[in-house]
């Protein structure tokens, strides 16, 4: 039995049986919204990185030289890697995993930039137009993800022109487990592998075209890649 809050404001708590069903039905619902936006975004990564090689051999030299040869990272030295979490940042900035962040609704009437919003009115958040504001960002198209090293602009929600995981209340409740698996696939796949594009394909010639698959962005086409072990 689960004490719910629909009644509170009449003086008394509604008891109601949580069925097997719902619970597994929550915990799918989780680990699939989980793990299709973490992968996305490590692919949408990839990508960028094998159309960019300088950084793909900064980021290289970067979990090579922590990881000193060991036979993978580990998460306890993530936190040393500026230019892997400047790689990530870069990554959802451009391709925010929820473009269009889950929509809200005004508690109050509000102006905003000489529009009148009333109570109620269902707001959506474009993440990935914020993220590409020419007003915002220099070279808002290019990857780049120095632009984050000498910078305090951060994903958590403090930042509003850097907006992937949502802010307030309302943020993605995730956001912690979400990122160190992110970060600790990431930095694996770059310190165990060479990656190149199959069949002679030229980095600047790889198809980048976007799609919305339910409400996560995916890249158009798969990302094919030839691998070769490093160690």
């Amino acid at each position: 039995m689960f004490e719910g809050s629909d009644h509170i404001e009449k003086g008394y708590l509604a008891s109601e049986v949580l069925e097997a069903d719902t619970v597994k039905a929550v915990i799918l619902d989780m680990i699939v919204g989980g793990t299709d936006t973490t992968s996305t975004s490590l692919v949408w990564s990839i990508s960028e990185l094998l159309r960019h090689p300088r950084v793909m051999k900064k980021l290289q030299q970067e979990v090579s030289e922590i990881g000193q040869g060991r036979p993978m990272i580990l998460e306890k030295d993530l936190e040393k890697m500026r230019y892997l979490k400047a790689t990530i940042k870069e990554t959802l900035r451009l391709y925010p995993p929820l473009p269009l962040l889950i929509p809200r609704e005004s508690t109050q009437d509000v102006k905003l930039m000489g529009y009148d919003i009333p109570i109620g009115t269902q707001t959506i958040v474009n993440a990935w137009a914020i993220g590409r504001d020419p007003t915002l960002w220099e070279e808002p198209e290019e990857f780049w993800p120095e632009r984050f090293l000498n910078s305090s602009t951060d994903y958590k929600g403090l930042h509003f022109e850097l907006l992937p995981f949502g802010s307030g209340r309302r943020g993605c409740p995730g956001i912690q487990f979400a990122i160190a698996i992110y970060e600790l696939a990431l930095a694996n796949v770059i310190y165990k592998f060479d990656l190149a594009l199959p069949n002679g394909v030229k980095d600047k010639d790889l198809d980048m075209s976007e799609t919305i698959s339910s409400i996560t962005l995916h890249r158009k086409s798969p990302l094919l890649v030839m691998t070769t072990s490093r160690f």
